[in-house]
């Protein structure tokens, strides 16, 4: 069986998947925290793996960047791959105030102006939540381990918010000053989910905010993803 995107067959893939944004981020987790971690896909370089975390079998899929590329392989995994968890995995900004640059947020629900939907399904939805009782093992998972989790809903941006003129000018474009983050992917995830009745969440790890303007080094990037990778881990074997 394979898909426009996917070559895999359908017993490659597993029925929870963890996406990343970055297929060397795929390869990185397969190779780091995965036993007996399969290569399963390299159509466009979009490398997904399925291996063993735990005895727990699962596959880890990049996604791309931006809704549309995240729409088209959370479709086609849960659509023709009987998929019935992902568990977006990645980076994010925020302007809100009390966040902090390697704060792990857990998003709740997403607020978007794409046209996705509308292209999708003539809907003109705005908000979407995302999948409660997945949500719920995550924090149980984050208590667990003593992860302080900032929880509440975030904003996915077609425009990398770095790049917008002013804080000002991009706030302008959001309902309120309650969004803790924003990314660029989670709405397609959450949307596809929904229409399809399957789970998703979208656990991210701040590396910049309009206020904290810390600089990273790539060994506290590597280890604050690390914490987040292995809390999405985690959360699985629940």
């Amino acid at each position: 069986m394979a898909t426009p995107h996917i070559e895999s067959s359908l017993e490659d893939i597993a029925e929870v998947v963890l996406m990343p944004g970055d297929p060397l981020r795929a390869k990185y987790i397969a190779e780091k925290f995965l036993t007996d971690a399969k290569l399963i896909n390299t159509v466009r370089n979009m490398f997904g793996y399925t291996g063993y975390y735990k005895d727990k079998r699962v596959t880890v899929f990049a996604s791309g960047m931006g809704v549309p590329s995240i729409g088209i392989y959370s479709y086609e995994l849960y659509k023709f791959y009987n998929v019935k968890k992902i568990i977006r995995i990645g980076t994010c900004g925020s302007f809100h105030k009390d966040i902090k640059v390697l704060d792990v947020i857990l998003s709740t629900g997403v607020y978007c102006k794409s046209y996705f939907d509308q292209l999708l399904d003539n809907q003109d939805i705005n908000y979407i939540e995302a999948s409660h009782l997945l949500n719920q093992t995550i924090e149980k998972a984050a208590n667990d381990a003593h992860i302080s989790l900032k929880i509440g809903k975030t904003i996915t941006s077609d425009v990398f918010d770095l790049y917008s003129d002013s804080e000002d000018v991009f706030k302008a474009n959001f309902p309120g000053d309650d969004y803790l983050a924003v990314e660029m992917e989670a709405f397609g995830l959450f949307y596809i989910a929904k229409k399809l009745e399957r789970e998703a969440s979208c656990l991210m790890t701040v590396v910049d905010s309009f206020y904290d303007k810390r600089s990273l080094t790539s060994e506290e990037r590597e280890k604050s993803l690390d914490q987040m990778i292995t809390l999405a881990l985690d959360a699985i074997l629940l």
